[in-house]
């Protein structure tokens, strides 16, 4: 193909097969098993939001390896669309394991919920061992007629 139509076939897929703004392999239905991240360093931040609710559709080991954050907020409430995901949380730990160094991680769960509390439960040794600390919502704000739990964190 010459040079001029290679640069406007290029340019005519500008922003397709895109997830989450990664290029995927269009032969797949499966985005996660054809996701091609370009490589890189790692990027670290003070608080990063599990996407999706914590779901298992976009999160895995690659996420935790390549965003390392020093608080990672849980969301999800909602175990009948698995969130949130307990591979994500697993996840965490496989990622944090490979970083090399032994930094502080503290969860941040937005609900307390069974997965949440099983997860701990077993993996406590192992969040130990990867200096990761499981922050429970003991603090709760009321507002007009309504409470809820809240977290306070300071940088």
């Amino acid at each position: 193909m010459p040079e001029d139509e290679l640069s406007r076939s290029s340019h005519s897929n500008a922003g397709k097969n895109l997830v989450n703004g990664i290029k995927t392999n269009p032969a797949s239905n499966s985005p996660k098993s054809s996701l091609s991240v370009p490589m890189g360093p790692p990027v670290y931040v003070d608080l990063a939001y599990i996407p999706n609710h914590c779901s298992g559709k976009n999160t895995d080991p690659e996420f935790f390896k390549r965003v390392r954050a020093s608080y990672y907020v849980v969301s999800g409430n909602d175990a009948a669309n698995g969130e949130p995901s307990r591979a994500v949380l697993d996840a965490l730990l496989e990622g944090k394991s490979q970083w090399g160094e032994n930094l502080q991680v503290t969860l941040i769960p937005t609900h307390d919920t069974e997965v949440t509390r099983e997860w701990y439960q077993q993996t406590h040794e192992k969040q130990q061992e990867l200096n990761i600390m499981v922050l429970a919502s003991s603090s709760t704000v009321v507002m007009q007629d309504e409470s809820f739990p809240a977290c306070k964190i300071e940088f």
